[in-house]
């Protein structure tokens, strides 16, 4: 589970550099902490308040270190598979990881990132070379807030990756903000949503619930062990008004799912909805 925020971290406090350098660097809700990936020469770690938020690939923005992001990146290849004007809003920032993924795999999308936190956002956009508007906005902002201020109709996609800690603030994860996403979503629009759970999956069953009762199509992506209820981790929701993927994507994606460093399961609607009752 990823998106810290809360605590300010003990530690020394590193000097805003020219690009990234490892360090402690003060920001709004507290300090976030850059480090090198050992196992990458270009790779980083970025941590806010302790929590794990982001990892970049200098060199490579397809490169995408957590799984919940990889089952999101595969979803969205079978949905849109050429590459297209897409208009993506992510409500969470970090170090912009999947908007980086998004730009190298739809070079023409358009993207407005939501982050609470100004100073970090002003970090990520210094650090990790991110694309310049009108390719990618950083909006600074309370998810929630932005939301409701946004004309409907005007995004293709929405991917919802806000922590507080390792939890979701719950006036994110309620029917008014599935409401408001689908009024801002244009017509065939998705809405994915990284939800972090506890072994018992209460949180998956409750917004799959309250996703559920506002979309006509619901599904989700995880690891066989979360959807057993055997550890902690997150789970990858999938909402919208037309059908999530076509039959036909459905083989192509479960054997893409499986081949990776954490292989998942695809859920589709009615195993979703007969879970969340």
């Amino acid at each position: 589970m990823a998106k810290g925020r809360g605590r300010r971290s003990a530690g020394s406090v590193a000097s805003t550099p020219a690009g990234p350098a490892p360090g402690d660097y003060p920001i709004d809700t507290g300090v976030a902490t850059l480090e090198r990936d050992p196992y990458s020469d270009t790779g980083w770690i970025l941590q806010v308040n302790g929590v794990p938020s982001s990892h970049v690939d200098l060199a490579d923005p397809e490169r995408l270190d957590f799984e919940y992001m990889r089952w999101m990146a595969a979803l969205l290849r079978a949905r849109h598979a050429a590459e297209g004007r897409l208009r993506v809003l992510h409500l969470g920032g970090g170090a912009c990881s999947m908007a980086r993924w998004v730009h190298a795999t739809y070079p023409e999308a358009r993207q407005v990132v939501v982050e609470l936190d100004g100073r970090l956002a002003e970090l990520v956009r210094e650090w990790f070379d991110l694309p310049r508007a009108p390719l990618l906005r950083l909006r600074v902002g309370e998810a929630g807030e932005v939301l409701a201020s946004l004309t409907e109709s005007t995004r293709d996609v929405m991917i919802r990756d806000v922590f507080a800690g390792d939890t979701t603030p719950a006036a994110l994860t309620g029917e008014t903000t599935a409401a408001e996403a689908d009024r801002v979503l244009d017509v065939g629009g998705l809405y994915l949503v990284n939800s972090g759970n506890a072994p018992d999956l209460a949180e998956f069953r409750r917004e799959a619930a309250v996703l559920g009762s506002v979309f006509r199509h619901v599904a989700a992506i995880a690891d066989p062990a979360m959807f057993k209820g055997r550890r902690r981790g997150n789970v990858v929701i999938a909402a919208s008004q037309s059908p999530v993927l076509p039959e036909a994507a459905l083989p192509a994606l479960g054997r893409e799912l499986l081949g990776g460093g954490v292989p998942a399961t695809y859920w589709d609607d009615a195993r979703v909805r007969a879970f969340a009752r």
